[in-house]
C-alpha cells in the first residue's frame, strides 16, 4: 500500500535517483540493503517477472518519515535529464559535481522517491520533528546499488 493513501504521512518532496537502465537492481537487493538498517522498515517490495526492481514502501520511525520508491524509465526521464543538464551547465559546479554531470547523459532510468513525514498531533508552537537522516541513507543506497545520481530537485544539486 502506498503512504499517498496512508492518513498517518503526508508527503513532504521528491527526489530522484537517475542511473543507466543496463544497472537497475534486484528487488530482493534492494530490500536487502534497506534492511540492513534498524532504523528503516521495508513494506511492498515489487519486482518485475525477471525480479528486477519496481518499487516498495518503507518507514524510519525515528525520524517520523516514510518514503514511496517506484521505478520509471521513458521519455519523462530523457526530458527531466535534458532540462538539468541545461539548468546545471549555467552553475558553478566542483570537480565530483562536474563528473556527475558528465554521467547523467548516459541514464535512462530513475527512482522517484516520494517522501513522507509522519503525521503527529501536537501542540500548534511545537518543533517539527521530522529527521531528514533516514531520506539521506535511502538515496545513498539506492544510488550506490544503481550507480546512480541523486537529485534534490527543489536545490538543483546533485547528491550521492
Amino acid at each position: 500500500m502506498s503512504l499517498f493513501s496512508d492518513d498517518r504521512f503526508q508527503w513532504r518532496e521528491t527526489y530522484f535517483v537517475l542511473f543507466r537502465e543496463p544497472d537497475r537492481p534486484l528487488a530482493d537487493k534492494v530490500a536487502e540493503s534497506f534492511a540492513q538498517d534498524p532504523r528503516i522498515q521495508v513494506t511492498e517490495v515489487s519486482g518485475d517477472e525477471a525480479g528486477l526492481f519496481e518499487a516498495l514502501s518503507l518507514s524510519s520511525p525515528d525520524d517520523f518519515s516514510g518514503m514511496d520508491i517506484t521505478y520509471v524509465t521513458g521519455e519523462e526521464v530523457k526530458e527531466q535529464i535534458d532540462q538539468l543538464l541545461q539548468d546545471l551547465a549555467k552553475t558553478t559546479l566542483n570537480e565530483e559535481e562536474v563528473g556527475k554531470l558528465n554521467r547523467l547523459d548516459q541514464c535512462d532510468a530513475r527512482f522517484d522517491v516520494f517522501h513522507f513525514e509522519q503525521v503527529q498531533m501536537f501542540d500548534e508552537g511545537a518543533e517539527e520533528v521530522l529527521d531528514p537522516g533516514g531520506l539521506l541513507i535511502v538515496l545513498e543506497r539506492l544510488a550506490s546499488l544503481c550507480n546512480g545520481i541523486g537529485i534534490d530537485p527543489q536545490s538543483g544539486s546533485l547528491m550521492s
